[in-house]
């Protein structure tokens, strides 16, 4: 018989030091070990404090350990966990009545993460296709945008044009064509009879947070309603309230013909992800075609019915549109003082950085060693995206850490 060994109290450092020779190494985190956290705040095992700017890519919309989704998730533990789709369980009804309605479609496909909501978008997408548009077997194409990021899995990285995330990993799955994002006309010259549908996120995040110009999404809407095609919403970061609405399409009232959703739709305790589309879509799939043994399970769907539940009273949607203010309000101020350029909507903003003031990288250390946490994008990009239950107060706190920075750095 042989006993667990016995460890002494790891420091940050060594606890660092240890995932080195045990974890792949598909990670560059920032040098900070969360040991707990609640709310917008989050503390390291040495017991030092720091504002949390990134809520884990928005899957903590409502902030750590919310109270209502903490609740739902020990009440659904002391119940069931886990049937799989083998047999039918007394959560996953409400749920997707739930989820229907809130995203205006009809039916729901539970998965676990969000790039498996988008693998099973797009294979609903080919089925579509395939049965319903009368595309030739094996011809159909998806149209996407250069600088799109839709997840890591083979079929989404064989249409990324992200050479970190993509080269090695041949070879690709083919029928994806990509054209600029925030450009209707290459748009409407990719799309032909073979296409079955438009993927794009209506916000890119990983991109820097790139807001497309006003009707761009309303000419999505138009071209793929004309082509007979179908619009895919990539809404995992930008959806469930994060742009100060429920999804980001509504800020032009579009309704896609299928919306992606996933992070915060887990309440950041479990995850959840889902595909939501209208009946005559969704009824392409049949038992066996499609699956996932936890997708849909009781502890996701009680979570995830206690988010809507959160969102239906339209709180979280209004605070992020009006924090969101004061958060484009500072970023201004900065604007000739290390900062080149930013871009929000709500409470989710890009920020460009003057590259000689160093990487994105230097600044989110700088940032962490001031109690604040953000993280980096492409070159001197930071992301800010910090719980919807930040107060003014917080967030001007952030800001000023930031210029600080700013300031140390010029």
């Amino acid at each position: 018989m042989t006993t667990a060994p016995t460890r002494t109290r790891r420091t940050s450092d060594d606890l660092i030091q240890a995932e080195a020779p045990v974890l792949a190494h598909n990670y560059h985190p920032l040098p900070v070990v969360i040991a707990r956290a609640e709310g917008v705040w989050v503390e390291d095992v040495e017991g030092r404090r720091y504002l949390d700017m990134l809520a884990g890519y928005s899957a903590l919309n409502f902030g750590h350990r919310h109270p209502a989704l903490v609740e739902a998730a020990h009440r659904q533990l002391d119940q069931l966990t886990l049937t799989s789709r083998a047999f039918h369980h007394n959560r996953l009804a409400a749920f997707a009545e739930d989820l229907a309605e809130l995203t205006g479609q009809d039916m729901v496909l539970p998965m676990n993460t969000g790039a498996e909501a988008v693998e099973s978008g797009i294979k609903v997408a080919r089925k579509w296709a395939y049965d319903v548009k009368g595309v030739p077997a094996d011809r159909a194409t998806i149209v996407v945008a250069s600088g799109n990021f839709h997840g890591r899995t083979t079929t989404v990285i064989s249409f990324s044009d992200d050479e970190t995330a993509r080269a090695g990993f041949g070879p690709y799955t083919p029928g994806f064509r990509t054209v600029p994002y925030n450009d209707l006309a290459a748009l409407e010259a990719a799309i032909d009879d073979t296409t079955a549908a438009v993927l794009i996120e209506p916000i890119q995040g990983e991109a820097g947070v790139l807001i497309p110009d006003d009707g761009y999404l309303t000419g999505v809407r138009e071209l793929t309603t004309r082509a007979g095609c179908l619009f895919i919403a990539d809404e995992i970061q930008s959806g469930l309230g994060r742009t100060g609405t429920t999804l980001a399409v509504d800020h032009e009232d579009v309704v896609p013909d299928v919306v992606l959703l996933g992070k915060a739709l887990g309440g950041g305790i479990v995850p959840v992800s889902a595909v939501a589309a209208r009946r005559d879509i969704m009824s392409v799939l049949g038992p066996g075609q499609h699956g996932s043994t936890f997708g849909g399970n009781p502890l996701a769907a009680a979570v995830g019915s206690a988010v809507i539940d959160l969102l239906s009273t339209g709180e979280f949607q209004t605070r992020a549109a009006e924090l969101g203010k004061v958060l484009h309000a500072g970023l201004a101020d900065l604007l000739g003082h290390g900062v080149t350029d930013f871009r929000t909507r709500g409470l989710w903003a890009g920020v460009d950085i003057d590259p000689a003031l160093g990487t994105g990288r230097t600044l989110s250390e700088h940032l962490m060693d001031q109690g604040i946490l953000v993280k980096d994008t492409h070159g001197s990009t930071i992301r800010l995206a910090p719980p919807l239950t930040i107060t003014e107060d917080e967030l001007t706190t952030a800001l000023a850490a930031l210029k600080r920075v700013l300031h140390q750095l010029s």
